[in-house]
């Protein structure tokens, strides 16, 4: 799907419509001291490893993707709920 580089959308601390850029989110790299990945590999440790059964088959196609908006008035950034894509491009839009 083209999803355009700049679109116009409601922005919750201006409480107007303004310019808002896109991007595609994606996620920073795991924490290793986190709590959760500290208690993950405490329950993985030992005989046999894996906390679950690994999957099989993939029960899904595609993988859900989240936009970044970033309001060009205020600066503030928020994220959209997760649409399921195939491909997501960024595009210009022409005047």
């Amino acid at each position: 799907m083209r999803i355009p580089k700049v679109i116009t959308t409601y922005c919750p601390k201006c409480r107007t419509h303004t310019d808002h850029s896109v991007a595609i989110y994606k996620h920073g790299k795991r924490r290793s001291l986190a709590e959760g990945e500290r208690r993950y590999a405490r329950k993985k440790k030992g005989y046999g490893s894996k906390r679950k059964p690994e999957q099989k088959r993939f029960a899904k196609v595609t993988k859900k993707t989240v936009l970044k908006l970033k309001c060009t008035k205020c600066g503030y950034t928020f994220h959209t709920e997760g649409i399921r894509l195939k491909k997501a491009e960024l595009v210009e839009v022409g005047k």
